[in-house]
């Protein structure tokens, strides 16, 4: 009664330009969560919403019935949904995608579903909706610890090749399955995004090996606007191969002025090659390794 009581209430204010809902670890479930969305629906004025549902045991059903009034809210220019620590599935993951698909306006979009169990298909799913939002300048995406394998990964990577306007992106996909081709799937995508000037890029606690990681190298030596990178790759069996075509990746993103990047945890024999091949950057201030 209580959410769905609220996006009742939310049904009747049609000229909201600005909502911010504050709902984390309550118990709304399921039921809450569609009957909160069937409010939203019909606040086609939104330009900016920030929707915190952290911890409220929203599953599938839910999510897809919350994202599905998304599709109404085709003024949204700024968006922020939290759905950390939920169950959300697959089926949840690609409604939500369903509903992005259409908010082609928005230019600021923030999306938390870290540890949830979205797969390989909710990581698609959710990708295709994205693809439709070409006029993204900022994208944070959060799906850490969601049984991600190469299939999802490989999605996302073709999603963000449609987002050419992306200038600041930050992407955690940190304790997933992610292989080789899914680290190459996100490097081939990575490198149609040629405007990217800020990318923070987590893969820790992943198996993209040393072909993934040239995968990625080769992806990102498209992105010569990057000026601010972080990569995190602790743990993902990269070798010495791997590290070495990395480095010539990254030497030839000849705008870089801060570069932090973390190889812990890999066996990188010649960690000093990827330093001497990034040190070469004329441009380079400031360059924090962790090995």
């Amino acid at each position: 009664m209580g959410a769905s009581g609220l996006g009742s209430s939310l049904a009747n204010c049609i000229n909201l330009s600005n909502l911010t809902l504050d709902l984390y670890l309550n118990q709304i479930g399921d039921e809450g969560a569609s009957g909160l969305g069937s409010g939203l629906a019909n606040c086609i004025n939104l330009s900016n919403l920030i929707l915190d549902l952290n911890g409220n045991k929203i599953g599938d059903e839910g999510a897809s019935g919350l994202c599905s009034a998304l599709a109404n809210c085709i003024n949204l220019s700024n968006l922020t949904l939290q759905f950390q620590s939920n169950q959300i599935g697959a089926m949840g993951a690609s409604g939500l995608g369903s509903g992005l698909a259409n908010c082609i306006n928005l230019s600021n979009l923030t999306l938390k579903f870290y540890v949830n169990q979205i797969g390989d298909e909710g990581a698609s799913g959710l990708g295709s909706g994205l693809a439709n939002c070409i006029n993204l300048s900022n994208l944070t995406l959060d799906l850490d610890g969601n049984k991600i394998g190469d299939e999802g990964a490989s999605g996302l990577g073709s999603a963000l090749a449609n987002c050419i306007n992306l200038s600041n992106l930050t992407l955690y996909l940190n304790d997933n399955k992610i292989g080789a081709m899914g680290a190459s799937g996100l490097g081939s995508g990575l490198a149609n995004c040629i405007n990217l000037s800020n990318l923070t890029l987590g893969l820790r606690y992943n198996e993209i090996g040393a072909m993934g990681a040239s995968g990625l190298g080769s992806g990102l030596a498209n992105c010569i606007k990057l000026s601010n990178l972080t990569l995190d790759l602790t743990r993902n069996q990269i070798g010495a191969m791997g590290t070495s075509v990395l480095g010539s990746g990254l030497a030839k993103c000849i705008n870089l002025s801060n570069l932090t990047l973390n190889l812990s945890l890999n066996d990188v024999s010649q960690k000093f090659k990827v330093v001497s091949k990034c040190l070469k950057s004329k441009r380079l201030v400031v360059f924090q390794k962790i090995f």
